[in-house]
């Protein structure tokens, strides 16, 4: 069974599925969620929210600074190699960043893995939870972000980090 839940947020409604293991998608657009339950799960989203309730309450939470971590059970479903750069990504601090190199080099891959790393991030079936708002490029500079640079942005400065971007 695949449970499903809407949010509405600072940046938008959220869309949220979820298996008795945990919330495996969070998306920034209904079609997206639907796309990769098919994809990685062989199914729709059903129409209980069931587990999913403490999520929604813990990203409200966030969203009011009154959260910055997240104690819910993930269904995180991708390779080892991604697994283990979304675990690394899920340890950077909140209202910290960290670029793909030094992910890479944390992962004992050398910084040349930063392009590995990115693709791995850019697969992040988790935003918000699993923080990959939180990585950036080599500098500092903002690339990319499955929800758009705006809401990255946004995110960013709600944990106090200081992001010179005009955006558009």
């Amino acid at each position: 069974m695949v449970f499903y839940t809407t949010m509405d947020s600072p940046i938008g409604r959220l869309y949220l599925a979820g298996t008795e293991r945990g919330v495996c998608r969070i998306a920034f657009d209904e079609e997206a969620l639907r796309d990769w339950l098919v994809r990685h799960l062989g199914a729709e989203p059903g129409d209980e929210a069931g587990p999913l309730a403490e999520v929604v309450a813990q990203l409200r939470e966030y969203f009011s600074r009154l959260r910055r971590q997240f104690d819910v059970p993930m269904d995180l479903r991708g390779t080892s190699f991604q697994r283990a750069v979304w675990r690394e990504v899920a340890s950077i601090p909140y209202g910290t960043t960290a670029t793909y190199g030094e992910i890479a080099c944390r992962l004992g891959r050398g910084g040349r893995a930063a392009r590995a790393v990115g693709a791995a991030v850019g697969a992040n079936p988790l935003p918000i939870l699993v923080p990959c708002h939180r990585v950036v490029g080599a500098g500092g500079s903002l690339v990319g972000y499955g929800g758009g640079l705006s809401r990255k942005v946004w995110l960013l400065r709600l944990e106090g980090v200081a992001v010179d971007w005009e955006g558009g």
